[in-house]
């Protein structure tokens, strides 16, 4: 069964590349443009790994990503966060599970989901 990559990214061309890239390398997926009631799908649709756009490393900028960490039913779900924020590594230590810094190499990126997917 193919994995779901949930995505959330602000970014429209951003979003339509990692699509293209998700969809070569052979995930479901599903694209959100902002946070608006994401959380509450998250928890429906289960995804196996989510991709945040976090524009800054603040307890605003890390609100949802923190929300799925804490969360019993969403706590497993592997969060990596994409950023062009140069102190992002700090993510880490709140709540991602990994992160890929933009602009990413798209290698890179699957390297990662494929890491984080277990």
């Amino acid at each position: 069964m193919k994995k779901r990559i949930l995505v959330v990214e602000s970014n429209k061309d951003i979003l339509e590349l990692i699509s293209i890239v998700l969809d070569e390398a052979g995930y479901n997926y599903s694209l959100y443009a902002n946070e608006k009631d994401i959380f509450e799908h998250i928890v429906e649709s289960k995804p196996d790994a989510i991709l945040l756009d976090i524009v800054k490393p603040t307890v605003e900028g890390t609100e949802l990503c923190r929300q799925i960490k804490e969360a019993e039913g969403t706590k497993h779900i592997p969060v990596i966060v994409l950023s062009t924020h140069p102190q992002i590594e700090r993510v880490k230590e709140v709540c991602a599970d990994e992160v890929v810094p933009k602009p990413f190499d798209i290698d890179t990126l699957l390297e990662t989901l494929r890491d984080q997917l277990g």
